[in-house]
Order: structure tokens, then sequence, then C-alpha cells
């Protein structure tokens, strides 16, 4: 489904934009449903922050702020937090809507995480620190900040399984904290990719992550640092096209796990979404292709649907594109579901 008035054909489906205005005016930095609800929390380029219920084809709230939103999440079923490019970090409440603003950072702040583990708020920024909140301090920002964390480098974005942290930040440095003791890195790393970071995303069971690059490539890895967990670490090649016998290879902007089965699906700079057995490493389907680039993925608590922002991310400079969209679609189980292996008949 495609949210708003309009409709639109992705290979049999029809779909309506996410909410009874016209979404987002400018490219969507992130989408991200609720752990609780079909909820639908969307952050854009056009300084706002919208709550959609994605079912009901409703926009719930709106909150504008001082520049470009470049992240949100969840807080509860109807509340939420955004990383601003005004440096701002904000809780936003829309059954009342009111915010209150957590602190700031000094250059725009570029993820937020919010840890059910602990409580907290985590922000990365491009002034190269992270810094975690305690959002019930919020009244003051003296008293919200719970501790700041230089990074080797701009954070480019964060990923939580548990009461474990993955920072990765430009010149491919990834830090893997645990958020019980954040006064060092638990591991230092360095992407396995050869080009900068675009998304990182840990896996549901805690075990490792998923990398993914501007090349056209996502990297698996492994928090376990035996030499027999970093064997089963891999690499693969995606988002890629040939033409005129050239490789033509797009940026992974997004990554997202379904929360069942723990395949995971990408988005790149092709408009395709493509869904992954990472453990069997095949691909397992693609859609449609949608009007442009997609910048970001969720499926939702269950898994029965996928929300899809196509939204140009000018990998090709300012140019002519289609209008940015929410796209929400039902997932059939053969899209996402590992397939057994076959095995041969045993000889008698």
């Amino acid at each position: 489904i495609r949210i708003g008035d309009r409709k639109y054909h992705d290979g049999g489906t029809t779909g309506r934009w996410a909410g009874a205005r016209e979404p987002p005016s400018d490219g969507i930095s992130n989408l991200r449903f609720s752990n609780h609800s079909d909820h639908l929390l969307v952050s854009s380029w056009d300084k706002s922050v919208r709550l959609y219920d994605a079912s009901a084809n409703l926009l719930r709230g709106e909150f504008m702020h001082g520049g470009p939103v470049l992240d949100c999440c969840f807080h509860d079923d109807s509340s939420g937090f955004s990383a601003s490019a005004d440096n701002t970090v904000r809780r936003l409440v829309f059954n009342y809507g009111r915010e209150d603003i957590l602190g700031r950072h000094d250059a725009p702040v570029r993820c937020i995480e919010y840890s059910y583990a602990t409580g907290q708020v985590i922000t990365g920024s491009w002034d190269k620190t992270l810094k975690c909140w305690d959002p019930r301090g919020a009244n003051g920002p003296d008293r919200s900040l719970v501790g700041t964390y230089t990074q080797p480098e701009r954070v480019y974005s964060l990923s939580l399984v548990g009461n474990r942290l993955v920072v990765a930040t430009a010149g491919r440095h990834v830090n893997v904290y645990d958020l019980r003791n954040m006064s060092q890195p638990e591991q230092r790393r360095e992407s396995s990719l050869k080009y900068q970071t675009r998304c990182v995303r840990c896996y549901p069971n805690g075990t490792g992550y998923a990398l993914s690059s501007v090349e056209g490539r996502v990297a698996m890895e492994f928090f376990d640092v035996s030499e027999a967990g970093q064997a089963k670490k891999y690499a693969f090649k995606c988002h890629r096209k040939s033409e005129a016998g050239r490789d033509i290879v797009y940026p992974v902007n997004a990554i997202a796990f379904h929360p069942i089965y723990g395949t995971f699906a990408t988005g790149g700079c092709d408009g395709y979404v493509n869904v992954w057995d990472g453990n069997n490493k095949k691909r397992l389907y693609q859609y449609s292709k949608y009007p442009t680039s997609v910048a970001a993925l969720s499926f939702s608590r269950d898994g029965r649907l996928l929300a899809v922002a196509s939204s140009y991310t000018y990998e090709e400079g300012d140019k002519p594109h289609e209008p940015d969209g929410i796209f929400v679609r039902s997932v059939n189980e053969v899209e996402v579901k590992p397939k057994p292996k076959a095995y041969p008949n045993p000889t008698t």
C-alpha cells in the first residue's frame, strides 16, 4: 500500500499513502514500526516527525523541528525521540502534543536509539561523539545527560541488541559497546568492506551484525572473536546490475531483520528491496522496483508488514526524481521464511 489518495500498483498490490495527509515533502531519513502496534514513526528532511497508524491509514500526529530530522525511534506506542540537524535531541509525546529537549550535540545528530534494557536514549552525531541520555531527566539537559563517549570519526549508524550497541562511523570504524560499561568499547573493529558504511543492524539473536556500504555490498559479522567465530563471517555483492559490459554499483542504504525468521531485507539506490537468508547465503525474494531509491526499511513487530521509504538519496546529485513515498506492504511467508535445505535421498 502507498499512503494517501493516489494509487500505485506494485506487483499487483494496490497501495495508499501512509496517513490522511501527503507523506513528507522532502527526503525520508528513516521510518520505524512500534514494538507494540502497527504505528509507524517517520522522520524527514522537511523538518518533521510524523506518527502514522499504518493499518488504519491515519496520521496520528506531527512535530516540526528547527532543521532536517535525520533519525527517529519509539519510546512507547505514542511517544518517541528524534535526532535533528539542528543539533538537538528531543522526546516527542504525540498523545499530548508535547516535546521535551533532552539536550544537544555540537553538530547534527545523525542517529538515535532507545534501549529498553537500560531505559536510556543513545545518540550518535557528526561531532564524533556518542551520548547517552536519561529521558526521565528531560526537564534540564544537564540532568538528562548520562555520558559522552568520543568516537574515532563522525557517527553514521547505530544498532542495539540487548545490552550490546554497535556504532559505525566514517573511516570504516566499528565500535562495539556493552551498555552496562560504556567506559570503553568492548571491541574496536574496522569494516571488512572497502568503502563508506551506510547502515549497521544487529542480528535479532544477538550473535553479530550486518553492515552495508556505498559499494553495493553487505558484510555479515559475528561478535565471537575466536577463530571459529570469525571463520563464519562473509560479505556478498547486491544491488548491482550489468549494463553494456559494465558493473553498475548502487549504495545499500537500509537493512531490516525479520523479527520471526531472522532473515533480512536490504534496500538500495537501485529502487529494489531484496530479502536474504543469511544462514544459507541465499536471496529469497526481490520485490518489484520502487519509483526511486529505497532510503529506509522496517518490519512490523510480527513481521506481517514491511514499510519501505521510496525517497531519492541524491547519490547522483540534484536531478528530477519521483515524489517521495511511504509504502506499507503485506508480507507473505514465502518471501521471508528460510527454505529447508534439500538433502539427497540416502542410498540403500
